[in-house]
């Protein structure tokens, strides 16, 4: 306890002493305004499908939003993508070595540095010229404890560290992005694989309504009641019915594919497809003031950490171009013979100082320094890119689910209608008053209807998820606290 508060009012002392060095390590200011999008979106969403959703306005973001959705199965899924992705243990493992490296850095460069070193030696040694005996054999017995610390006194050390700590800082905080991500793309590839299945299922009855009016058509025309080109157009018809279902499928087992890999799972050991009836659509959404997300997503967090990290890095070469002192000291015993070795005469130690003043380096200390502000700059560009990314990818969801709800709404009032028509048609048919290949047609239209209404579904759902995720995660989350305690120790 004593030895790391005195590491930590060393770190203080030095930290007062190297403020001057480096550009500032605030981030830049972006000014942000109460909208994302050029107009305010409405508290209440267009209603469809018997469901208006609701934007919370300053309401902070949901943890496992996931669980919005109402559905045990895709809970299951998101927990198993978070305990067994391979690319999320890698991620992991690597944060920890970088923790371990900042450990070992600091070791290296804030405590003083003691070794303990013995070395016996039997060497033959050249005499005195003078002397009969050219050559002497002799023995050599030293041990000594050593230690020597360098004093930071303008903090090229400590900006060199607390740079470094910043850095696994922007790693776990990216880690943490990755973890959302990885969660957000378990709930988009199922919700594409639900609306996919919905789709080529809807298209295996277009498909076989399409082929079956076919056939009715080329016996019509067999038999003389339909003519020539109704009977290609039929076929035509058919093939390009029956011509959209094999890219259809595919897309389906590709995207059960990549689902099955988050899952850290092989591709032959996909899930099943959800219905898409088992997706709850989310009620309300939380939507917090452009200045609140700054403090709230993972991946503006990473970039505040790396413009700081890079303003300790430019501080820590400007530093580096001041005088440094180091000191070293040594005690041990050391003799030709082992009753040397152990008598008070074989005592030696030794004291020194090294006062270093960079003063010709070929240019080297003054382009090292500019290279570190020009990452600087960079970092702080690259910060305020992922400010406004972050703003458009809010944008773009509340815009989106608004329009999806509009477009929602216009489908299902499609696939009401064709399925109204299909149901018409088959009891006239029944009747006697309109022939099967109408029933057929009818049957056709209202497939092609449910195709558009499983797609904007999908989209509602998608886009949902696409907002949860932008809203990042409440500050107080004890991982980003974690992380934090971790890459600053």
């Amino acid at each position: 306890m004593r030895s790391r508060l005195t590491l930590t009012t060393s770190l203080g002392v030095a930290l007062a002493g190297c403020g001057a060095f480096g550009p500032p390590r605030d981030p830049p200011h972006i000014p942000t305004s109460a909208n994302y999008s050029v107009t305010a979106p409405d508290a209440q969403l267009p209603s469809a499908d018997g469901v208006a959703q609701r934007l919370a306005q300053n309401a902070p973001p949901i943890r496992q939003w996931w669980k919005e959705y109402q559905s045990q199965e895709l809970d299951s899924m998101v927990d198993e993508a978070l305990a067994n992705s391979p690319s999320l243990a890698a991620a992991q493992s690597n944060l920890k070595a970088a923790r371990e490296a900042l450990r070992s850095q600091i070791g290296n460069s804030l405590v003083p540095n003691v070794d303990l070193v013995a070395s016996p030696n039997r060497e033959r040694a050249l005499g005195i010229p003078v002397l009969p005996q050219e050559t002497f054999l002799e023995n050599i017995f030293v041990a000594q404890v050593q230690a020597s610390y360098t004093f930071d006194f303008f903090g090229a050390a400590v900006l060199a560290d607390r740079a470094l700590a910043r850095q696994v800082q922007q790693q776990a905080l990216e880690l943490e992005s990755t973890r959302r991500a990885l969660a957000t793309n378990v709930v988009m590839a199922t919700i594409n694989a639900a609306s996919l299945q919905a789709q080529v299922n809807a298209v295996s009855e277009l498909v076989t309504a399409s082929e079956e009016r076919a056939r009715q058509t080329t016996a019509r025309y067999k038999a003389g009641s339909a003519g020539r080109d109704d009977m290609l157009a039929a076929e035509v018809d058919a093939a390009n019915a029956a011509a959209t279902l094999p890219p259809l499928r595919a897309q389906l087992l590709a995207v059960r594919h990549a689902q099955a890999v988050l899952l850290g799972r092989r591709p032959d050991q996909a899930p099943a497809p959800l219905p898409l009836a088992a997706l709850h659509l989310p009620d309300t959404l939380p939507v917090s003031v452009p200045s609140e997300l700054l403090h709230q997503r993972p991946d503006i967090l990473a970039a505040e950490a790396a413009v700081r990290a890079a303003a300790d890095e430019a501080g820590a070469a400007t530093a580096s171009m001041f005088p440094s002192l180091s000191l070293s000291a040594s005690y041990g015993r050391g003799g030709f013979d082992w009753s040397t070795f152990s008598s008070p005469a074989g005592a030696i130690w030794g004291v020194g100082a090294q006062l270093t003043q960079p003063l010709f380096h070929g240019g080297a200390l003054r382009a090292r320094r500019g290279q570190y502000q020009a990452n600087y700059e960079a970092a702080v560009s690259q910060y305020k890119l992922t400010v406004i990314s972050a703003f458009r990818s809010v944008a773009d969801a509340l815009v989106s689910l608004e329009e999806d709800a509009r477009t929602l709404s216009e489908t299902r009032r499609a696939a009401e209608a064709s399925r109204a028509l299909e149901q018409d048609s088959e009891s006239r048919y029944r009747l006697g008053s309109v022939p099967l290949f109408a029933v057929l047609s009818a049957r056709e239209q209202y497939e092609n209807a449910a195709v558009q209404d499983s797609r904007a579904r999908a989209a509602r759902l998608a886009d949902s998820a696409a907002l949860f995720d932008a809203m990042g995660e409440p500050p107080d989350t004890p991982r980003h606290a974690q992380n934090a305690i971790s890459a600053g120790r």
